[in-house]
């Protein structure tokens, strides 16, 4: 995954002091982003389709720029993700790796000629399905920071109670699922053969779980040992929409000028189910027991699962996109998309959220990104290429937080028909504080890297 936990560091704002789980400033950043998945053509070259148009998934960036299409035209993608995470804590190290499949985009364009005005001389719908973000990831971290969090046993009839202060080791599972997808509905028109104009109205429907387990074994010194296991989840889902405009102005055959606005994402409705509510004094499931004694203290016993629900509205930032393409005839092009977006937009309501939208107007800023591809042919070989290179939205990062992706890959036509091939590699380092109660305790450091490959096959009619 990208950046979807960057700011773990500071979560758990409101949901109270022993949560281990994302806060809602943190899940409305993860709504915020994308993967910047497409077709396979898409991806390999970074997704620099701004003024170029002429892919299914250009709508994304420019709505205007499906009527660069001379005829009808579907594709469709697969799309696996490899992605391995290293994580250091307390000098322990371990490494998850996992292999993840999906149908990231699928696609269709249909052209239509104007043969009562000329001024405008073509028109062009197109429907585009991709998943914007795919939250499935998991990790796992282990090691030693010298602190307890579980010192007693809540069982413990004793006069002067076993305090186990003394830590022997702790041990951190986290499990992301689900995914946030896209449905664009897009109209554009060709006038006077220069300048195409394109709006959209895009669809959204998200679906998120996480699930994390803290171990932990501490003693007393006295040989006497206590074990915990706690356990919290939350799981959301919710619908919302945006819109978007723009478009391709082409000056001679050889540049293209482009300039593109999506609105926020109105999230209108997100339902959030969660047991990080106080039970018996634990904000999650919870399962302790020590060495000198055979009962298990456990505040989930006889079917005391306290849950809760929570229905809330987000909007996300907006995003402007100025883009320019060099086209070379037959031969090859050159694409590059500059974007920018306000992460300072950002906004929950629908309860109180005045801690999260304060966060958002102090600790986050616009953030840019630049999106850089070209492709070249030879007969019925393209060899192609991308770059992107997107800022971190925290005021307070530094440069290495800023993140690159660099893809290449190769397409050939059949006539009709047309195979492409995309691979893509990005690498970044991330924090997740399991003891965000506790400023003492430093978080583990996460190294992640992803490399995705992208299959797609596009028909034109």
């Amino acid at each position: 995954m990208k950046k979807i936990i960057s700011f773990v560091v500071f979560a758990a704002l409101t949901s109270a002091s022993y949560s281990q789980s994302l806060g809602y400033q943190n899940i409305a950043t993860m709504f915020s982003n994308n993967d910047e998945n497409g077709s396979a053509r898409f991806v390999s070259m970074g997704g620099a389709f701004g003024a170029l148009g002429g892919d299914v998934s250009s709508m994304i960036i420019n709505p205007a720029g499906i009527s660069v299409f001379n005829g009808n035209n579907a594709a469709i993608a697969f799309q696996t993700r490899n992605t391995n995470i290293a994580t250091t804590y307390y000098g322990n190290s371990l490494i998850t790796q996992e292999d993840f499949f999906n149908i990231s985009n699928a696609g269709a364009v249909f052209t239509f000629e104007n043969n009562i005005d000329n001024e405008w001389s073509k028109f062009a719908f197109g429907v585009n399905f991709r998943i914007s973000t795919d939250f499935e990831n998991r990790f796992n971290a282990k090691g030693n920071s010298g602190f307890s969090s579980f010192d007693s046993f809540p069982l413990d009839e004793n006069q002067n109670p076993i305090i186990y202060n003394i830590a022997e080791n702790q041990e951190f599972s986290n499990f992301y699922n689900g995914e946030l997808s896209e449905l664009n509905f897009v109209f554009s028109g060709v006038y006077q053969e220069k300048l195409h104009v394109g709006a959209g109205l895009n669809f959204y429907d998200v679906n998120f779980s996480q699930q994390v387990v803290l171990k932990e074994n501490n003693t007393d010194g006295d040989e006497n040992i206590l074990s915990a296991k706690f356990y919290q989840e939350n799981f959301t889902n919710g619908v919302g929409f945006s819109l978007s405009a723009g478009f391709i102005y082409k000056p001679t055959n050889t540049i293209r000028l482009g300039l593109s606005y999506q609105s926020p994402t109105w999230f209108t409705e997100l339902i959030e189910n969660t047991n990080i509510i106080n039970n018996d004094g634990f904000l999650g499931d919870t399962e302790i027991q020590v060495s000198n004694d055979d009962v298990i203290y456990d505040n989930t016993f006889g079917g005391n699962l306290p849950f809760q629900e929570l229905l809330y509205k987000l909007r996300t930032p907006a995003k402007i996109t100025a883009s320019t393409a060099l086209i070379f005839g037959k031969v090859g092009l050159i694409s590059l998309d500059y974007s920018s977006k306000n992460y300072n937009g950002l906004y929950l309501s629908g309860d109180d959220f005045s801690q999260e939208n304060l966060f958002f107007d102090n600790q986050l800023k616009r953030a840019n990104s630049i999106h850089l591809g070209t492709e070249w042919r030879i007969n019925q070989l393209s060899l192609r290429g991308g770059f992107q290179y997107q800022e971190s939205p925290y005021t307070n990062s530094v440069l290495s937080d800023n993140q690159e992706t660099y893809s290449f890959g190769l397409g050939y036509n059949f006539g009709s028909i047309k195979l492409n091939l995309a691979y893509r590699k990005n690498n970044n380092n991330e924090q997740y504080n399991f003891y965000p109660q506790y400023n003492l305790v430093e978080p583990a450091q996460l190294d992640i890297d992803n490399t995705v490959i992208t299959i797609g096959l596009s028909v034109h009619i």
